[in-house]
């Protein structure tokens, strides 16, 4: 079993790999980046589809760019990056209220809803 410390060092180091590669590499113009398999079978839009190039324009500060991609992407950063401060931290039990309203039962069945409507919303 790897220590803390390494396995912390493998994720940063494979989240600045990716980053670097959708730095440098528009996924709309290299062939390099896997293509949406739901898309692929059913000729619909994904949830997810247009995050690689959302991401990408991200990466470049295009915040609006990013937004007409896949603003569902975009919108769900500061969430995870909050899910990530409370997962890695005391902050669980500092904020337990707070914890509960954002991560609780409720809020992911209203976020699923969410990713439903746009998901229906994205192809009609």
């Amino acid at each position: 079993m790897l220590t803390k410390k390494i396995q912390y060092g493998l994720y940063f180091t494979i989240l600045l790999l990716l980053g670097c590669i959708y730095y440098f590499y528009d996924p709309a113009q290299y062939q390099l980046f896997p293509k949406c398999f739901f898309t692929s079978v059913t000729g619909l839009s994904c949830p997810g589809c247009g995050s690689q190039r959302a991401v990408h324009e991200l990466l470049h500060f295009n915040f609006k760019s990013a937004f007409a991609f896949n603003p569902l992407v975009v919108g769900s950063i500061p969430y995870a990056l909050v899910g990530l401060l409370f997962y890695q931290t005391n902050f669980k039990e500092k904020f337990p209220k707070i914890r509960q309203f954002l991560f609780g039962t409720p809020t992911l069945i209203f976020l699923a809803a969410l990713v439903l409507f746009f998901f229906i919303y994205r192809n009609l």
